[in-house]
């Protein structure tokens, strides 16, 4: 199969288990929070992680994100310690039944980060993408994990006021590139970018960046786009984010199609849908 915008044979280490992005990757989402902004989304037991993460494993999941800070606008800001005991137990539990399975840890916290992937997690996920914990790249490079570099400007707590961009494009490409050197400088290998849908990002922003999304494309670098049941959805459309399948499924399309690599989602088996049908329009 050649390197087609959908099709990419790039292989990444995932502390030692190799996998390939010749078909996008679905990520399924675990929200070890009490308040994340899609409330199905959220596990309050292990009993129901063990449902949850059974499901969407039979769903076809690639990787399965785990996180413990809510990082919707304006979410209480809670402590590193607290943190690594909403996050660590989870990635223990499905580590242990699934070893084979690649676990991601969503935070920014390079202390979080290390616990996370003593606990059995193998990718970082890092919405600050370095720029709030510089270490977290240290800790992406002694573990040999690879390392998920989302844009954002300021933290959960004050990005929606930070959204005004000369031009959002060539600003994103000025931060993907001063942050991917300061990760390789640091000995991180593997890199995936994400353009931080909603983050510090309006609706109109989220669409424009969507509509240029394959310019990121240059990097050569495996993309992930996360917009499962977001604001741009509903919003847009007027319903809540129970009512946002629909639409995650178009929009998560439209970025199959311009060159995203992993989709980041609620619901795995539409995502996975989108993947197989898609691939094949796009052979």
């Amino acid at each position: 199969m050649k390197d087609t915008l959908i099709y990419s044979k790039q292989t990444f280490n995932f502390k030692g288990i190799l996998r390939s992005f010749e078909r996008p990757l679905v990520m399924g989402i675990i929200n070890s929070t009490p308040d994340s902004f899609y409330e199905n989304s959220r596990i309050q037991n292990l009993d129901g992680l063990l449902v949850r993460v059974d499901k969407i494993i039979s769903e076809g999941v690639d990787i399965i994100d785990v996180g413990g800070y809510s990082s919707r606008p304006g979410a209480v800001d809670i402590s590193v310690s607290e943190e690594i005991s909403r996050v660590v137990p989870v990635i223990k539990l499905i580590h242990e039944k699934y070893p084979d399975l690649l676990i991601s840890i969503d935070t920014f916290r390079s202390k979080v980060a290390a616990e996370a992937l003593a606990a059995g997690a193998s990718v970082i996920n890092d919405i600050s993408g370095g720029v709030q914990d510089e270490e977290i790249f240290k800790v992406a490079a002694t573990n040999n994990a690879p390392y998920i570099l989302m844009h954002m400007k300021g933290r959960p707590q004050t990005m929606v006021s930070l959204s005004n961009y000369e031009n959002l494009i060539n600003e994103l490409v000025l931060y993907f590139s001063t942050q991917i050197d300061k990760a390789k400088k640091a000995g991180v290998k593997d890199i995936i970018l994400d353009p931080g849908f909603g983050f510090s990002k309006n609706i109109q922003q989220n669409f424009e960046l969507l509509n240029q999304l394959e310019q990121l494309t240059l990097f050569n670098l495996p993309l992930l786009v996360g917009i499962s049941r977001k604001s741009m959805i509903y919003k847009t459309l007027g319903i809540s984010p129970e009512e946002s399948l629909n639409g995650t499924t178009v929009l998560n399309t439209i970025a199959l199609m311009k060159g995203a690599s992993v989709l980041r989602v609620h619901d795995v088996k539409e995502a996975r849908e989108v993947v197989e049908m898609v691939g094949r329009f796009m052979v």
